[in-house]
């Protein structure tokens, strides 16, 4: 049995999330799709973000927020150079 709740938004936005993450990480491993990969990944941390602050989970709020400003970074340093 899932100590997880069922049927939520933080279940909906889990699910949506980790299939855009899967997604993000296949563009990453075929290559050369920057910067659509990284603006998946941050879309699907920031989704796991939520889910963390919903859930007050301290570790996933650290790991997603870190994540989502590497994300972030990464997006912009390749629209700014």
């Amino acid at each position: 049995m899932s100590s997880t709740p069922k049927y939520d938004a933080s279940w909906y936005i889990k699910w949506v999330s980790s299939i855009i993450l899967m997604i993000a990480m296949a563009l990453t491993s075929i290559g050369g799709q920057e910067p659509l990969n990284l603006i998946l990944e941050f879309i699907g941390v920031s989704g796991w973000l939520i889910v963390g602050m919903l859930w007050n989970d301290r570790a996933l709020i650290f790991i997603n927020a870190v994540a989502a400003f590497i994300f972030l970074l990464g997006t912009l340093k390749f629209y700014l150079t």
